[in-house]
C-alpha cells in the first residue's frame, strides 16, 4: 500500500503527462477542433516507463474533478483531476492504475455546489444499460475493406444507385433459443451482408448505434456519442461487422442526432452543474416533444465537439455517409412551440441561425476531409437549399428525404382505387419540385408505428389487392427520380407494425405471397443497378419526363426515365387500379421496337401473370406529343416498364 511520500512522488512524476497542447487548446476554443476524439476522453498510454490511463475531461465550470472506478473502489478523492492554468476549462490525469476495460466516471463538483457523477463524453464503450460507467478501451483494429474505400473514392462524385435498407439493430433478428435475445455485432456480420447482397440493397443505414440508456428510444436518446452500444458487442465487434458489409459491396449510413440529448444524470445534461452542453435559455435548450435538451450551436467548444463526433464515426468505422435526424428542429425556433414560447432571433425571425451556421460548417469540413461519403438530411419543411452547396447558400448536405413525396404516396395508396380517379395529383404533383434538391424516398421506420399499421396494411382491398397495390407502391418508387430507402420488413411485406423489442416476422417469408414481395425488390434493385436510366439523372430535369398524367378515368400515369444515353430510356406505365386494360396505346420517344423489361404483376412476385410476352413494333399513330406509340395491355394493379433495347428477363 502506498505511503502519502510516494503518493506525492507518483504524482511529480506524471504531474506533466497530457495529449493537448496549446494549438489544440487555440483550436478548441475557436470551435475549429474537429479531432477532439484523439485528446479528450480515456486513452491507454505509456509515461515515464509506466503504462496507465490518461483522462481528459472539458468542465470549465466545475470546482472540482476526479476520475473514480474500480481500480480505486469508486473513491470521490482517489484520484483528482488536475485543471489546465489556461482558461480552457480541461482538467487532466494520468492514472497508472487504470487499464483496458477499467470501469470510470467522473465525480464533479462545481462552483455552485453542485455534485454529480458523470460519465465521460468521449468514451470509446460504456457499460450495457441499465449501467451507467464508461470503460477505458481502445480503437485498435485490422480491417479489410482496402479494396471498397479504394473504389468508394475512385467513384466520388459520380452517379450510382443508392438503394438503402433502413434498420434497427436490435429488432432485426431475435435468438429465441437463448432468451429472444438480439444478434451480436459478429452474429449479425454472418447473416447481414449476404442477405443484403442477395436482395440488391447498396447500402444499410443503423437507426442511431450509439450507445443510449433507453432501448425505446431506438438510439435517438444518446449519452455515449462515441462508443457504439455494447448490447451487441465491443467497438471492435461493430468495426468487424462494417468491414463484413463493405467486403460484401454494400456501403454503411449512420444515423446522426446532432439535435438533442436526454435528461439522464450520467449524459451530458447540466454536465459541470452549468447548462454546458445545452443552451441555459429553455426556449432554445428544451425540446417539448422529446423532453430532451437542445446542443448550445453557438458555442464553439460544442461545435467541435459534435462535428469531431461525426468525423470520428468516419474516419474510425470507416462509415460511407451520416443521416442526419430531424434537422427541422434545429433550423426553426419555433419549432412544435406555441406562441410566446419562442423568442425570434436578431432579425426577427424564427430561423435558429446558430443552428444553421453550425449544419454548414458541419458539411463543409466533412465533405473536406471525406469527399466520397454522403451527408442526408431528414428535413420535413420547405427550407430551401438544403442539399445545395453552401458557396450557393445551401446547406450543403448531399442528399434530403424527399418527405411530401412519403405522405401523398402512401394517402394515394391508401386510398379505394375506385376513387384514385379524383386524387390523381396526389401521386402526380411530387414531380413539381422533385429536382429542388437531391432527393431521397424513404419508406422509413416512421411509418410502421404508433398504429399507423405496416405498409402491407395500409393498402387497400382484400388480400389480393393489399399486396399488388404494395407491388405496385415499390414499383413506382424505384421507377421515381431519387435514391430509395426502405426500411427493414417492408421488403417481404411485414404484417404487424415495428416493435423494438421483437423480431422481424422471418417465418412471413416462407409464404408464396410474401416470398414473391421479396423477389419483387431483389429485381427492382438489380433494375435499378443496371439501368442507367434509372439513376444517372436522379437528381435533374431531364432525367425525367411525363408522357401522360392526364388519364384520370383509368387512374393510369407513364412517365420515361432518361440516362446519358437515348438508348437506355425506359417507359413506365402504371395501372393504379385492379382493372386489365387491354389495347392501351401509349406514346413512346422513339420509333422502333419495345419490350417489356418489368411486370410487377409477374407470377413469380404474387401477380396474376398479366404479360406482354411480344416484342412491340411502334407505329406511326401520334399520341401523347410523340410521333409513335405502341399498343400494350396493362396488368390489373401494376406497374410496367418497357425499353427499346431488349434486355434478359
Amino acid at each position: 500500500m502506498k505511503n502519502a511520500k510516494d503518493e506525492k512522488a507518483e504524482e511529480k512524476k506524471f504531474k506533466d503527462t497530457s495529449l493537448i497542447s496549446d494549438y489544440d487548446i487555440h483550436l478548441f476554443k475557436e470551435g475549429k477542433h474537429f479531432h477532439l476524439y484523439k485528446k479528450f476522453g480515456s486513452h491507454l498510454m505509456t509515461q515515464n516507463g509506466v503504462k496507465g490511463v490518461y483522462f481528459a475531461l472539458w468542465a470549465p465550470n466545475a470546482k472540482q474533478v476526479s476520475v473514480i472506478g474500480d481500480f480505486n473502489e469508486w473513491k470521490k478523492m482517489a484520484h483528482p483531476m488536475k485543471s489546465r492554468p489556461d482558461e480552457s476549462g480541461i482538467w487532466e490525469v494520468f492514472i497508472p492504475e487504470a487499464k483496458k476495460g477499467s470501469l470510470y466516471k467522473y465525480f464533479l463538483r462545481s462552483t455552485n455546489g453542485y455534485e454529480a457523477e458523470k460519465g465521460d463524453p468521449f468514451a470509446f464503450m460504456w457499460e450495457t444499460p441499465p449501467k451507467t460507467a464508461s470503460v477505458v478501451w481502445d480503437l485498435d483494429s485490422k480491417w479489410n475493406d482496402g479494396e471498397w474505400m479504394k473504389d468508394r473514392k475512385e467513384k466520388a462524385g459520380k452517379p450510382a444507385p443508392v438503394s438503402v435498407y433502413e434498420m434497427h439493430i436490435g429488432s432485426w433478428k431475435r435468438v429465441p433459443e437463448d432468451g429472444f435475445r438480439s444478434l451480436s455485432y459478429r452474429e449479425m456480420a454472418k447473416e447481414l451482408p449476404g442477405y443484403l447482397k442477395e436482395m440488391g440493397f447498396t447500402h444499410v443505414e443503423f437507426m442511431p448505434v450509439m450507445e443510449h440508456p433507453f432501448f425505446g428510444s431506438w438510439g435517438y436518446q444518446i449519452t455515449g456519442y462515441f462508443a457504439p452500444s455494447s448490447r451487441f458487442g465491443n467497438p471492435q465487434d461493430f468495426m468487424f461487422l462494417i468491414d463484413a458489409l463493405h467486403q460484401a459491396g454494400i456501403g454503411i449510413i449512420l444515423d446522426w442526432v446532432p439535435s438533442h440529448f436526454p435528461s439522464d444524470l450520467h449524459g451530458l445534461h447540466y454536465f459541470d452543474g452549468t447548462y454546458l452542453y445545452e443552451h441555459e435559455d429553455p426556449q432554445k435548450g428544451f425540446h417539448p416533444d422529446w423532453q430532451s435538451y437542445i446542443f448550445n450551436y453557438g458555442r464553439n467548444e460544442v461545435r467541435s465537439f459534435l462535428i469531431s463526433n461525426a468525423l470520428f464515426w468516419l474516419e474510425k468505422f470507416h462509415a460511407d455517409g451520416l443521416r442526419v435526424d430531424a434537422v427541422a428542429s434545429m433550423l426553426y425556433l419555433d419549432y412544435s412551440r406555441k406562441h410566446g414560447e419562442w423568442e425570434p432571433n436578431k432579425h426577427g425571425g424564427n430561423e435558429n441561425l446558430e443552428a444553421i451556421s453550425f449544419l454548414k460548417e458541419f458539411n463543409e469540413v466533412v465533405y473536406a476531409e471525406f469527399p466520397d461519403v454522403i451527408t442526408i438530411a431528414e428535413e420535413s419543411t420547405a427550407w430551401p437549399n438544403v442539399s445545395k452547396p453552401t458557396y450557393m447558400g445551401g446547406l450543403g448536405f448531399g442528399m434530403k428525404w424527399m418527405m411530401g413525396w412519403m405522405h401523398d404516396t402512401l394517402e394515394y395508396f391508401k386510398k379505394d382505387p375506385i376513387h384514385r380517379k379524383h386524387h390523381q395529383n396526389t401521386i402526380t404533383f411530387s414531380t413539381t419540385y422533385a429536382f429542388s434538391e437531391n432527393f431521397m424516398l424513404p419508406l422509413s421506420h416512421d411509418e410502421v408505428v404508433y398504429g399507423k399499421q405496416a405498409l402491407l396494411n395500409k393498402m387497400p382491398g382484400d388480400n389480393w389487392n393489399k399486396f399488388a397495390n404494395l407491388r405496385a407502391l415499390y414499383s413506382y418508387m424505384y421507377a421515381h427520380s431519387g435514391t430509395k430507402l426502405l426500411f427493414m420488413g417492408a421488403e417481404f411485406a411485414q404484417i404487424e407494425e415495428w416493435d423494438h423489442d421483437s423480431s422481424l416476422d422471418w417465418h412471413l417469408t416462407e409464404q408464396n405471397s410474401h416470398k414473391g414481395i421479396q423477389q419483387l425488390i431483389s429485381r427492382l434493385n438489380e433494375l435499378y443497378k443496371t439501368e442507367p436510366a434509372l439513376y444517372e439523372k436522379s437528381f435533374e430535369h431531364d432525367g425525367f419526363e411525363w408522357v401522360d398524367f392526364n388519364d384520370t378515368g383509368n387512374s393510369v400515369i407513364s412517365f420515361l426515365r432518361k440516362g446519358n444515353n437515348h438508348l437506355d430510356t425506359i417507359l413506365v406505365v402504371a395501372n393504379l387500379t385492379p382493372v386489365t386494360r387491354e389495347n392501351y396505346r401509349i406514346g413512346v420517344p422513339e420509333a422502333g421496337n419495345w419490350k417489356e423489361i418489368f411486370n410487377s404483376d409477374n407470377e413469380k412476385y404474387g401477380g396474376s401473370g398479366v404479360r406482354n410476352e411480344e416484342v412491340f413494333h411502334s407505329q406511326k399513330l401520334p399520341l401523347h406529343n410523340k410521333n409513335n406509340s405502341v399498343e400494350i395491355t396493362l396488368p390489373p394493379m401494376a406497374v410496367l416498364y418497357l425499353k427499346k433495347k431488349a434486355i434478359p428477363l
